[in-house]
């Protein structure tokens, strides 16, 4: 690499403590030249390998026989396939497609895409029973509503969390499998694998590990009704790097080691010294592609608002929410928020419409059935209140849409609604902000979203206030073409420079520097070891 450029890299990549207010009117934005730049400082380790339990693209069985294949709306993906395919990396996750085991190659992978291939997608097989409890066992039913504060219950079961062993071991195993070389850079992401860096270094001891948790880390004393806090902890500390969306949730993370295991902590560098272990912990922002790709293959505004808003009456306000059927998404509050903004200005009766985009999630789990029920309870109430024959105020969309149906919502609407009840970042509203090249559109945002402290310019509510998100609804209808044009173009100034390339240039610069560092560490105690043993005669 460039030194005057890992320079550069290191000069600006420390950026959670900038107040973003603060920033120069000339933003400098990150390309996917810099990404593949910083990339060099790896060179000789091999393709760089992400694990995550989502796949990019799944192949399912559609009713007719063929195959159809369907792509991830995650956010995970948004943010890091564009690295895995700049690097012609290898992508690791749970085959989860009804016809997946139909198109991989003998090593249970393919190339993506098949005519073009940009990088390898590795496939781990799971049943029924390691499903159950690995996924919506321990992870979705005990670690995901630990970290969220949305007053559901954690449930810890002995076999769920045996099961979150065993598949975080096999997918260590699959990684192993995949490396070209002793010590490769692999990126290991959420809580989905606590578990996995430790065991990957089982294998690869000098592999340089980056694992990013994107949700919530939660209060120490809320992390203590975990069974198996410490394993978790111990785990993570496998890594080179443990990631997190926000500095609150670093500190929480590292008060969590300092209360649970035997570890010196050196706040100055936010540096856990565990074992033999030294682990940086540091906040770096997911965000999205820029240039993104996706609004500039979009049909323009016009077009996209004439396809979205043709089953709807003429000159209708639109606003949109795009969120999985979640109970931390906020989605019936949003519901109540619309209903209360009715009761509240009768100016929007069959005036105003709101779509929310819902894909379904975690379908077996009691609490997403009493979360789909609850909102569903909601739509018919409020559409029977100030529906008519022709006209539903509320309209919810349960079904998996293209990223580029999402596009077109997000470009066709006045205003985007994200309402999350707890959120490590939230990329929809980022997504929002990168969709509107025509500089209009309101964002209206949960302020208990990480993307809240960056795009200072959208309409912050708390979503449990029904009655000020209501008004802040009414205040994003009226709102001047001027004003949103005004607040647009600083938020996209922003997600311009705080984009997908930029976090994965911060993490690649420091885990370049954390690998360089031990490499001389270990250069010079070979050195002292030389000198100081007796010559051999």
């Amino acid at each position: 690499m460039d030194a005057a450029l890992f320079t550069e890299f290191v000069r600006r990549g420390k950026f959670e403590n900038e107040r973003l207010e603060q920033r120069e009117p000339n933003s400098y934005s990150w390309t996917v030249e810099h990404m593949r730049a910083c990339l060099d400082a790896f060179d000789g380790t091999g393709p760089i390998v992400v694990l995550a339990n989502r796949e990019p693209i799944r192949h399912d069985r559609a009713a007719d026989g063929r195959i159809v294949v369907r792509r991830s709306a995650s956010g995970l993906v948004t943010a890091l396939e564009p690295l895995i395919e700049s690097c012609s990396g290898v992508w690791v996750a749970h085959g989860a497609g009804t016809a997946d085991r139909v198109v991989v190659d003998w090593r249970d992978g393919l190339d993506v895409p098949p005519a073009n291939p940009l990088y390898r997608l590795r496939r781990v097989w799971l049943n029924e029973r390691e499903e159950r409890g690995y996924y919506y066992g321990f992870a979705n039913e005990g670690l995901w509503p630990l970290c969220h504060r949305t007053h559901v219950r954690p449930v810890f079961r002995s076999e769920d969390f045996d099961a979150y062993q065993n598949v975080n071991r096999r997918f260590a195993e699959a990684v192993h499998e995949e490396v070209e070389s002793d010590s490769p850079l692999i990126l290991v992401q959420d809580y989905h694998f606590a578990l996995a860096p430790q065991a990957i270094r089982a294998h690869l001891p000098l592999s340089t590990i980056v694992a990013f948790w994107h949700i919530p880390w939660p209060h120490p004393r809320d992390y203590a009704v975990c069974p198996w806090g410490r394993e978790l902890l111990e785990g993570l500390l496998g890594s080179t790097i443990v990631g997190f969306q926000t500095p609150g949730d670093c500190e929480n993370f590292i008060e969590t080691v300092e209360y649970s295991l035997d570890a010196h902590i050196d706040r100055g560098r936010n540096v856990i010294a565990y074992g033999d272990r030294r682990v940086t912990v540091h906040a770096y922002p997911v965000s999205v592609e820029w240039p993104n790709r996706l609004a500039s293959q979009s049909p323009p505004v016009e077009t996209c608002r004439a396809v979205v808003r043709r089953q709807l009456p003429p000159d209708v306000r639109l606003a949109v929410g795009v969120d999985r059927l979640d109970y931390t998404k906020g989605i019936n509050e949003k519901f109540l928020a619309v209903e209360r903004l009715l009761e509240l200005h009768s100016e929007f009766r069959e005036r105003f419409v709101f779509v929310q985009i819902a894909e379904p999630s975690r379908e077996c789990l009691a609490a997403y059935q009493a979360c789909r029920s609850q909102l569903a309870q909601t739509v018919d109430r409020v559409n029977l209140r100030f529906g008519t024959d022709r006209y539903r105020p509320l309209i919810l969309l349960e079904a998996h849409h293209e990223p580029a149906e999402v596009y077109q919502f997000l470009r066709a609407a006045d205003v985007c609604y994200v309402g999350s009840l707890h959120d490590g970042m939230n990329l929809v509203a980022k997504e929002f902000v990168a969709a509107r090249d025509d500089n209009q559109g309101v964002l209206v945002l949960s302020r208990f979203t990480g993307a809240a402290r960056e795009l200072t310019d959208a309409l912050l509510v708390s979503p449990f206030a029904i009655d000020d998100s209501a008004q802040v609804l009414a205040r994003a209808l009226d709102m001047t073409p001027e004003e949103q044009a005004s607040r647009m173009r600083a938020m996209r100034a922003v997600v311009a420079e705080f984009n997908a390339y930029r976090w994965v240039v911060e993490m690649l610069t420091d885990a370049a520097r954390l690998r360089a560092n031990r490499d001389l560490r270990h250069y010079h105690e070979a050195n002292w070891r030389a000198d100081t043993l007796p010559a051999q005669s």
